[in-house]
């Protein structure tokens, strides 16, 4: 094996990051393969929209682990400082700066992969890519639709992309607009709104309801200094009594450099009781927004423009008419909506995901979901795990498709630390 051909198959974030380490740890060549949008910004950076800002502070966003600050010297340059909730955007163009300094030895190939193997990545349409190693960088996986909505039946009512900026081209101050979900994505869709004008009302509907907490001042990471209780219910009272202690924040963020490790120890029935339980729990106080952000929403529900509530769809009218019933109630609530935008987030289950290189390669017993089906089994050093449960030194999984191994791999402090290992052992190998 050489480490002159090593392709990767996903161009956003995670494909980006692990394209430019392959470069810097020494590979000759690397092939980027992206299927849609524009190389190095995937669907977090790629928006164009000011108000979607980073969820961290600038200083956390730097793109390689040993440069702790390289990303905030390069906002410095643009006016920013370390402490900022700098936009999506900008970052997005820090990273596709980085891919356009990676040098001759990378090559961007636009087209869809539909098999892959350490022998080559087949494409759409007959054409193959020879790579002696391959890493498989899905990102996160595109939204499903919830269940009971017929898109087909709803025409232009329904919107399966929470981003289009023309989510409410055409409506007016009359209007109202559902938002199927409360999470980031409902955040970036009020926002948005907010932007362009609507003044209409707007109702977001979870079954639980929860909202994304903001950010606080600096919160220190200290690891916990005593032995922390194996089962969900032992750590979820450990939080309980350190946020008395310490406030909400700091009981969550000290937990945030042991979370993969207290990941990986737990039990497989731990992990789906925290799954079934408490993960829109932890999900919500563990990815936070930024203090801006959070006052424009905080603003938006004391107009009365808009309201989060816990509940579900009982039925929708092909007239946008959604008869819905909050969470406890027997009562059936109805609203006339405009615009129904699903903002439901990435779809978990690797299974329905229905992506034509995964389930060609789960097909083929190449690869194989995790035992809870949140991603792609690997073990702790990327290599895909087949059917039979081996290790393969030429085929990687990287980013939120390893989450089932690693829980934490989705944030750029992760992602860049796990590009990076995965790029010298690539390198390694080849050498």
């Amino acid at each position: 094996m050489t480490a002159a051909s090593a392709a990767v198959v996903g161009g956003g974030l995670s494909g980006a990051l692990q394209a430019i380490h392959l470069l810097r740890a020494g590979a000759k060549c690397v092939t980027l393969i992206e299927r849609a949008g524009p190389p190095g910004r995937g669907v977090a950076y790629g928006t164009d929209r000011p108000e979607h800002l980073l969820n961290v502070p600038a200083r956390r966003m730097s793109a390689f682990p040993d440069e702790p600050d390289h990303f905030v010297r390069w906002y410095r340059e643009r006016g920013g400082s370390a402490e900022d909730f700098a936009p999506r955007m900008l970052f997005g163009d820090y990273v596709v700066e980085l891919l356009g300094k990676a040098g001759e030895g990378l090559e961007i190939v636009r087209g869809e992969a539909v098999d892959a193997d350490g022998a080559e990545v087949v494409l759409a349409g007959g054409g193959r890519i020879a790579a002696e190693a391959v890493v498989l960088a899905p990102g996160n996986l595109p939204p499903a639709t919830p269940p009971g909505i017929a898109p087909e039946a709803l025409g232009s009512l329904w919107v399966g992309d929470p981003w289009a900026g023309a989510i409410a081209d055409g409506l007016g101050d009359g209007d109202a607009i559902l938002l199927v979900g409360t999470g980031l994505t409902a955040i970036d869709a009020a926002l948005t709104l907010e932007a362009n004008g609507f003044r209409g009302r707007i109702l977001a509907l979870s079954r639980r309801g929860l909202v994304p907490r903001a950010h606080g001042l600096r919160e220190p990471t200290t690891a916990p200094q005593e032995k922390l209780p194996p089962d969900c219910v032992g750590l979820l009272r450990r939080v309980r009594r350190r946020s008395g202690e310490i406030g909400w924040r700091s009981a969550v963020h000290e937990l945030r450099n042991v979370t993969q490790a207290i990941w990986a120890g737990a039990p497989a029935a731990e992990r789906r009781r925290f799954l079934r339980h408490l993960r829109p729990w932890w999900d919500v106080h563990r990815h936070k927004i930024a203090p801006a952000v959070a006052a424009t929403i905080e603003r938006m529900q004391a107009e009365g423009r808009l309201a989060f509530a816990a509940g579900r769809i009982v039925s929708i009218e092909a007239d946008g008419t959604v008869r819905w019933r909050r969470r406890g109630s027997e009562a059936t609530e109805a609203m006339r909506a405009s615009r129904i935008v699903n903002c439901t987030g990435p779809e978990h289950d690797i299974v329905r995901a229905g992506e034509p290189l995964l389930d060609a390669l789960i097909g083929r017993g190449r690869i194989r979901p995790d035992p809870l089906r949140i991603g792609l089994d690997v073990d702790g050093d990327c290599r895909a795990i087949d059917a039979s449960g081996a290790c393969s030194d030429r085929l990687y999984a990287i980013g939120p498709v390893t989450r089932g191994t690693f829980w934490e791999s989705v944030a750029v402090p992760d992602i860049r630390v796990q590009t990076q290992a995965v790029a010298r052992r690539i390198v390694r190998s080849g050498s």
